[in-house]
């Protein structure tokens, strides 16, 4: 039996457990398991969704589909939203199995705030290049030259680096996080640079150590896309994710998370939009009559398309990759992360536009067994 041990961000580490198959309790492979993904792949998609929906049923199964997923996967997933907000719902979840359709970072958060359930992930190798560019000995070595600094980790990070900080963030509370922290107090904030940019303006802070790091989707969004789609759309408010440069962020009439982007849809009948298509591609389906323009039409991140309908029918049949971390290393990326649920008042209720969008082509709140 061979079973996933994630080392960080990137491609995890394939651990052999014992051959004495008895011995582990954990959920079982479908019998009438393909041997490989290219098997599944030359399935037809409805056939796909229908094991899909059936082994979710067999496994006590959650299907969570980040924002930046493909279509299909998102309207098969029981909960749509960011990396956050998914990992939220995976710890007040009853069901047994955790499928995360996302990136490394996310299937590790998800362990890390529900550590007795199984969390798998479709395809090993959808990491995030922006959590890659901080390991957690680099971050050691940065910590020893600024003894004094608190580290703040983007939530965009691997489970190694959270545990080897003092709290995490996001980008829509990564201003609240830092004002947290006495001003006297320096501060690592890894790993990203334009992030980091963005909160020292908004807190007027001079002593914030920023990693350099980026998302390459949103750093590789130009100011010449912005003006032709402002003069394409001349009445349409912007709205730019954070993780963008400082140009594109002066120009925007709104710098919002995915999940403040859902909350704006509600509220505007024409968005730019500056962030990964798989975002406005959904918010499109939610919302037809209204007039939503990617700033960039070429603003994809081919890690979170690695995720298929393919790989996902495989991994539920197979139960695999499984997300396994070193129970210290949980712990201590647990305490980073709850540190900064307590200052943001912990789990909150979804808005009614994000209620509305995981119910948008009738998926089920829940695990889906009922």
């Amino acid at each position: 039996m061979i079973r996933t041990r994630n080392r960080g961000s990137g491609p995890a580490t394939v651990v052999a457990r014992p051959p004495a198959r008895a011995a582990w309790r954990g959920p079982r492979p479908a019998t009438n398991a393909l041997p490989s993904t290219l098997d599944y792949a030359a399935l037809p998609a409805a056939e796909l969704r229908r094991r899909i929906v059936r082994r979710k049923k067999q496994l006590h199964a959650v299907l969570l589909g980040h924002n930046y997923q493909r279509v299909e996967i998102q309207d098969l997933s029981d909960y749509v939203g960011d990396s956050l907000g998914l990992s939220q719902q995976a710890a007040a979840t009853d069901a047994d199995v955790i499928v995360f359709c996302g990136v490394h970072f996310m299937a590790e958060t998800a362990k890390i705030l529900a550590p007795q359930k199984t969390v798998l992930m479709p395809d090993l190798h959808a990491g995030c290049p922006m959590a890659d560019f901080v390991t957690a000995q680099a971050l050691r070595r940065l910590k020893a030259d600024y003894p004094d600094a608190a580290v703040v980790a983007y939530v965009n990070s691997s489970a190694e680096v959270k545990a080897e900080s003092d709290i995490c963030c996001t980008s829509s509370n990564a201003v609240r996080v830092v004002e947290s922290i006495p001003r006297e107090r320096p501060i690592i904030f890894v790993p990203d640079k334009n992030l980091a940019r963005y909160v020292q303006e908004r807190t007027g802070r001079d002593n914030i150590i920023a990693w350099e790091g980026y998302c390459y989707v949103h750093d590789d969004l130009v100011l010449d896309e912005l003006e032709k789609a402002k003069r394409a759309y001349p009445h349409a408010k912007v709205v730019i994710h954070p993780e963008a440069r400082k140009d594109l962020l002066e120009r925007a009439d709104y710098v919002a998370s995915t999940s403040q982007m859902v909350e704006l849809t509600e509220k505007h009948d024409a968005l730019i939009i500056g962030t990964e298509r798989g975002l406005v591609d959904r918010l499109r389906q939610r919302f037809p009559q209204k007039t939503l323009i990617p700033l960039s039409g070429a603003a994809i991140c081919g890690n979170m398309k690695l995720n298929t309908l393919a790989k996902l029918t495989w991994c539920l049949d197979h139960v695999e990759h499984e997300i396994v971390l070193d129970e210290d290393v949980r712990r201590r990326a647990e305490r980073a992360l709850r540190r900064m649920l307590e200052l943001s008042g912990g789990w909150r209720v979804p808005t009614k536009a994000e209620e509305e969008m995981d119910l948008a082509g009738a998926r089920p709140r829940g695990c889906g067994c009922a």
